[in-house]
């Protein structure tokens, strides 16, 4: 059985990803979230794992739960 290794994101798919993570959505649509996989060259698994990841950090840096549900009221 071969397993897939983990892709370490580029430096310049790194910058694509903090963009539209800090300026577009935090939470991308489908939409986005295929326009950023195509940017990027990222699988869509890879990219919503980043999306996941990244999003704990920033919850964790503003004093917040990491995996709590969304606040949108």
């Amino acid at each position: 059985m071969a397993t897939e290794q983990p892709v370490t994101p580029t430096e310049e798919q790194l910058e694509i990803l903090e963009y539209h993570f800090c300026k577009v959505n935090k939470h991308p649509d489908p939409t986005t979230l295929c326009l950023i996989v195509a940017e990027t060259g990222l699988s869509e698994e890879q990219t919503l794992k980043w999306f996941k990841q990244r999003l704990a950090e920033w919850r964790k840096s503003e004093g917040l739960p990491s995996e709590t549900g969304s606040v949108r009221d």
